[in-house]
């Protein structure tokens, strides 16, 4: 008599729907990591370009506070808009500067509105708006 042993018919290894169910979990992780990158990176290029705005309408903004006036002279105004508005000086693509004369309040208010490259759609700009007046 032979003995039996039921042992060698117990599974011993990983069946092959195991393996595709791990793998395809694997995927759908993978991808998510992927997106999660790709958000990260779209949203670090936005706080950037929100940093450069910022900064170059500070810039403005110094030159009123040391010329003790918010009206400045249209040629300083034409230069720093030419600037803002050349994406190789300024970094912002398609950059738009405005710069409002002082109102009834005396508050000059200075807008940049760009467009991201991964925006194409126009109401989708990005804009920057400080309001300044001399204390």
């Amino acid at each position: 008599m032979k003995p039996t042993d039921t042992s060698i018919y117990k599974q011993s290894g990983m069946s092959l729907i195991e393996v595709l169910v791990s793998l395809l979990i694997f995927s759908f992780a993978f991808l998510g990591l992927i997106s999660m990158q790709s958000r990260a990176v779209q949203a670090s290029t936005d706080a950037e370009d929100r940093s450069r705005a910022a900064l170059l309408a500070d810039e403005l903004v110094s030159t009123m506070w040391t010329q003790k006036s918010l009206v400045l002279p249209p040629a300083t105004i034409d230069l720093w808009q030419a600037r803002v508005a050349d994406q190789a000086a300024s970094g912002l693509p398609a950059a738009r500067p405005t710069v409002s004369a002082p109102d009834a309040d005396g508050v000059v208010t200075i807008a940049i509105t760009w467009r991201a490259p991964s925006r194409r759609v126009s109401d989708q700009d990005s804009q920057y708006v400080t309001r300044f007046t001399m204390p």
